[in-house]
């Protein structure tokens, strides 16, 4: 296998990590029963940090994922031309 094979393998390997640790933080979008009663004694500031946190890890999400299919898609296409 040559360096570039090593290269792609382990940015794979680390981008695949954070997309892990990435999806585990972000909070889940369903609140259950507790939420549906008690919902609206969030206050506004409240919800708004927690929002632009949430939609700042969604966004790296995203870009942590299009990243990972551009080198999955780059590292089939140089297989593919080399082998």
């Amino acid at each position: 296998m040559a360096w570039y094979g090593y290269v792609i393998g382990s940015i794979l390997i680390v981008a695949s990590i954070l997309i892990i640790i990435l999806i585990l933080m972000q909070e889940s979008n369903t609140q259950g029963l507790s939420g549906a009663i008690a919902g609206g004694a969030d206050t506004f500031f409240g919800k708004n940090k927690g929002h632009t946190m949430q939609s700042k890890l969604k966004k790296l999400t995203t870009i942590l994922s299009i990243i990972f299919f551009v080198v999955v898609l780059a590292a089939f296409i140089i297989l593919l031309f080399i082998s």
